[in-house]
């Protein structure tokens, strides 16, 4: 079996997997709950000045039966006071000493910063993670995303707490920014030892079409929350990739976002994280889902012949340029397996009226079917000298692998956009033809 356990700017843990800062990260007994389920850590809910919440917090977002996949809150940091939350998690460091316990923090002033800092690391935490993050609430009051979405000031609070900073410290950035890159060169500038992304990002995921008011429902008013849950999980990954591949941020990733089954942890791995933080699943389904993910990440670590986590970590970076360097001469067209085939013809009606036109029905002996002709039996045909190779027809089929895109030979030399731009102004190439 694959070795699980990783080092995340110098913290030991016995897994990749830690319970984002958020309502299951709240309490001790949360904590023992997740490190009995098999969490190789947590981070806590964040703590500051206890704040007041509202009532309700929550709203999602479903598509047909599957519940949840967009997930708001309006929920705040802990609002608890600092000194029971220190006080708990020396407890469960005590307790479980080979488990890693991060101290999420969020204040103002570079003297509260300080004192935040020097109580953490009187806790035993094993590092903190600055919330610059939060987008609703907290940034109204000048923190979280407030924060965040300005690197000077990234640059400045960083700067204050590796004054005093003698365990490691993460910064948490918002995905509320044009680019996310510059939080994160200004975090590694003053000197954190490791950044976490993403945090949620600003939504309204629903409005109540007979009060007119969107959800959560608060006293006949609502407020624009926190998204996050499988919805955000593309926008994790794009953010983590573009700091992961960043020569000017060069410090270890925890990857947040959307992550709820072992494909995704291993996804989030191979663009760049080092340990990887759920919440919203945790929230759906209970700590035990921890079990699958474990087991599913080291049986594919097994399969490909990996000896741990950090030979997945980072494995994906380097296959994602800009648009300007892919290949414009490399082509893909469709082909359908027969034998799996269900006749749906979704295929068809998704090319024909979003695509490019290039799959015909044919009865069963081959005939072409016209307009207003099409039976009951009609399958669907690719016409692969007129397929672009979108992938579209692919994306929604029913049935796996029925229909696959296959490489095809045109016999002409790789050419990017950059190299074609560069041929032209130089003369030894004439502009494409558009199509007609």
């Amino acid at each position: 079996m694959a070795d699980l356990s990783i080092d995340f700017c110098g913290i030991q843990s016995p897994n990749p997997f830690w319970v984002a800062s958020g309502p299951p990260a709240n309490t001790a007994y949360q904590a023992d709950r997740a490190f009995e389920a098999g969490w190789g850590g947590t981070v806590w809910k964040t703590i500051g000045d206890p704040i007041i919440n509202t009532s309700s917090r929550y709203s999602a977002l479903n598509i047909g039966s599957q519940r949840m996949v967009g997930f708001n809150n309006i929920e705040l940091i802990s609002d608890r006071a600092p000194e029971t939350n220190f006080r708990e998690i020396a407890e469960v460091k005590k307790r479980w000493p080979a488990h890693t316990v991060i101290a999420s923090l969020m204040t103002d002033t570079r003297e509260n910063w300080h004192d935040y800092m020097k109580r953490s690391l009187d806790s035993g935490a094993d590092g903190v993670e600055l919330n610059f993050g939060c987008p609703h609430g907290m940034c109204e009051r000048g923190m979280g995303s407030a924060v965040g979405q300005n690197p000077d000031v990234i640059e400045a609070i960083v700067g204050w707490v590796m004054e005093v900073a003698e365990i490691p410290v993460i910064v948490k950035l918002t995905p509320n920014i044009t680019d996310v890159t510059y939080a994160a060169r200004a975090a590694a500038k003053a000197g954190a030892d490791a950044i976490s992304l993403i945090n949620t990002i600003n939504s309204i995921t629903q409005v109540n079409l007979d009060s007119f008011v969107p959800e959560p429902y608060v006293d006949g008013m609502s407020s624009h929350g926190g998204y996050c849950g499988p919805a955000v999980k593309p926008i994790a990954l794009n953010m983590l990739q573009s700091c992961a591949s960043d020569p000017d941020v060069s410090v270890p990733i925890s990857g947040i976002g959307g992550i709820g089954q072992w494909r995704d942890a291993a996804e989030f791995l191979a663009l760049g994280a080092t340990s990887l933080q759920v919440c919203t699943a945790i929230m759906h389904y209970g700590f035990r889902i921890v079990e699958d993910m474990k087991e599913g990440l080291n049986d594919y670590l097994d399969s490909k012949g990996f000896a741990s986590v950090a030979e997945l970590t980072g494995k994906a970076v380097a296959s994602l340029a800009k648009w300007e360097t892919l290949n414009l001469n490399y082509h893909r067209v469709a082909e359908i397996d027969y034998d799996s085939c269900i006749g749906c013809n979704l295929c068809y009606v998704a090319c024909e009226d979003g695509a490019h036109q290039c799959i015909d029905l044919v009865d069963p002996e081959g005939r072409g079917l016209g307009p207003g002709r099409v039976p009951e039996k009609a399958i669907p045909q690719v016409r692969a000298v007129d397929c672009v190779g979108c992938n579209l027809c692919a994306l929604v089929c029913p049935v796996d692998d029925c229909i696959t895109m296959t490489a095809v030979d045109r016999g002409r030399d790789p050419m990017s956009w950059k190299q074609y731009q560069e041929k032209l102004a130089s003369g030894t190439m004439k502009p494409i033809p558009a199509h007609p």
